[in-house]
């Protein structure tokens, strides 16, 4: 949430706009922590629609609101030096525009150490529809992949500036990107970050299965156990659970990569990318 700064008594002109339309902007901020459109705005202002919509071109014109997309806007912190400037923190941005949601995927990998590589494009998974998948929020591009309401599971909540923010755990963030090797910046991606859960700190063998389970995709079951299998992984029970868990059927070890490749019988998995050592190229 944006928090108001005490400020004294407003002249007739103060930060560039004149006291009445200040007075609505402290509004907006108090009653609008979120992302808002001209509906929303409109109620809590008590204004019609349409000195609403002007009211708020004009507040984006000054700097003092910054568009998210065409008709949705987010208030500008009171105290900035140069509203027009200004930029919110991304993950703070998603949280208002794709609530509910969290910061998943590769986002979610880079916060917990799983992955020295760099994604500029900030993962937020949403239990709402979007338009776009691929928006481009001041400046910040994002990718949007959506899930029913009772998927959004498994998530923490990270403090970013003075507004807390939910990532997927850890167990939720392997689970993510081994049902969709997408999320994880593709398959090969997604088995450095599998080897580094399984030998680091956040390893917790039991949640990863709870969260599997829950999420109902068995395919994630046969990618990890594969996965662990020809990294020479020390887990016997993890394996053992994914063999009990793996759908029937064959399925892409990366189904983004339209190759094929041999095909892995114990886990019916078409091996359609190489991983590399430990277990042998493929």
């Amino acid at each position: 949430m944006l928090h108001l700064m005490e400020t004294p008594a407003p002249a007739a002109h103060v930060d560039g706009i004149n006291r009445e339309n200040r007075a609505l902007l402290e509004r907006l901020h108090r009653d609008m922590p979120g992302a808002f459109d001209v509906e929303h705005a409109s109620a809590v202002l008590g204004l019609e629609a349409t000195r609403t919509r002007t009211l708020l071109a004009y507040l984006a014109r000054r700097g003092w609101l910054s568009r998210v997309r065409r008709g949705l806007y987010i208030a500008v912190p009171l105290d900035t030096r140069r509203p027009g400037e200004w930029t919110e923190d991304a993950w703070i941005v998603a949280e208002r525009t794709f609530s509910p949601c969290y910061i998943g995927g590769w986002s979610a990998c880079q916060h917990w150490g799983l992955t020295d590589q760099l994604f500029r494009t900030v993962l937020v998974v949403t239990g709402r529809k979007v338009r776009g998948r691929e928006p481009v929020i001041q400046g910040a591009p994002y990718r949007v992949t959506v899930r029913s309401v009772d998927k959004l599971f498994g998530t923490t909540m990270v403090w970013r500036e003075q507004v807390r923010v939910p990532v997927s755990d850890p167990s939720r963030t392997i689970v993510d990107i081994l049902d969709d090797p997408t999320l994880g910046g593709g398959m090969r991606t997604v088995a450095d970050v599998v080897h580094e859960y399984c030998t680091g700190e956040h390893r917790d063998d039991d949640l990863l299965i709870s969260y599997a389970d829950r999420l109902g995709h068995r395919a994630v079951f046969k990618r990890l156990g594969f996965v662990l299998e020809h990294l020479d992984i020390d887990a016997p029970g993890l394996i053992e659970a994914c063999l009990e868990r793996r759908s029937s059927g064959l399925i892409a070890l990366d189904p983004s990569i339209a190759v094929n490749g041999p095909i892995v019988r114990r886990w019916g998995i078409r091996v359609n990318v190489t991983l590399g050592t430990p277990g042998g190229d493929w």
